[in-house]
């Protein structure tokens, strides 16, 4: 039975560095996707290439949309918000941008769209945003909620297992680009990245669609130079480490010592039977 999914997103690039597998993988046996991005990133990186009269948030609209086909996402709307800039910008609390939105509107503007899909999996992020970003907490808050007010059956937030990345890491330094390890932090709770493995309900492999993923990043190249950290990494670093997505299920925990779920849809499904 094919199925909805929704996977809300802060920028331009987030979504096929976080969640770009699992929405391959989700098409590939289906479901409609559908992605929301917040704001158009207008505070990214200007490449050198900008044409005369083109703003950064064209390019990387025209690139989101690129990414979505490489993908085969269904929909893709923009909730109309500017970016507000990492975290300790004075930027953020511009009263445009999307860290300073209103929580309840932002949330009301989302479940719209929600509604009109009919969503049955929403994809948001978890509590810390994954790394801190204001926009990406706001997508925890404003997502979240827009779940409850659309009574979305199923709710994941995007993560990163912190544990798996500090393994990576610790483990295989040598092939981490050499600009990426002299600010690590010396223990793991220092390193804050994602949430941690025991936090974590569901391990999502797309490692099938990993070429897919690679191909979407590809296509954000304002954001994500050939030269990048990300598009760096010898090809089975990069399949490690972004060869498997990782969500927190909303109202749900994991056992102690379980093995983590790997399908998003698996509760729909039991739920007709």
């Amino acid at each position: 039975m094919p199925y909805t999914l929704v996977a809300v997103h802060a920028h331009p690039d987030d979504e096929a560095i976080a969640t770009s597998g699992t929405m391959a993988l989700a098409k590939a046996h289906g479901h409609r996707v559908v992605l929301v991005v917040a704001t158009r990133g207008e505070l990214g990186e200007v490449p050198g290439d900008l044409q005369p009269g083109e703003s950064l948030a064209e390019r990387r609209t025209a690139e989101t949309l690129a990414a979505a086909e490489i993908i085969g996402i269904d929909r893709v709307e923009f909730l109309g918000y500017r970016d507000s800039g990492m975290e300790g910008d004075p930027r953020n609390a511009d009263p445009d941008t999307f860290a300073s939105a209103d929580v309840a509107e932002a949330a009301e503007r989302l479940a719209a769209i929600l509604r009109d899909e009919q969503v049955d999996v929403l994809l948001s992020y978890d509590e810390l945003g994954n790394y801190g970003h204001p926009d990406h907490v706001q997508v925890h808050h404003v997502a979240n909620r827009a779940g409850e007010l659309a009574g979305v059956p199923l709710v994941y937030e995007a993560t990163m297992n912190r544990d798996h990345i500090w393994e990576l890491v610790t483990s295989r330094p040598d092939d981490m680009p050499a600009d990426t390890t002299p600010d690590r932090p010396e223990t793991i709770e220092e390193f804050n990245l994602g949430m941690r493995d025991w936090t974590i309900t569901h391990r999502v492999d797309v490692r099938e669609h990993i070429a897919t993923k690679r191909a979407a990043m590809v296509a954000h190249a304002s954001q994500i130079a050939e030269q990048s950290f990300f598009l760096q990494m010898p090809p089975d670093v990069f399949a490690e480490s972004f060869g498997y997505e990782w969500f927190i299920r909303v109202g749900d925990a994991r056992p102690a010592g379980a093995p983590f779920a790997d399908d998003l849809f698996a509760p729909l499904r039991s739920a007709v039977r």
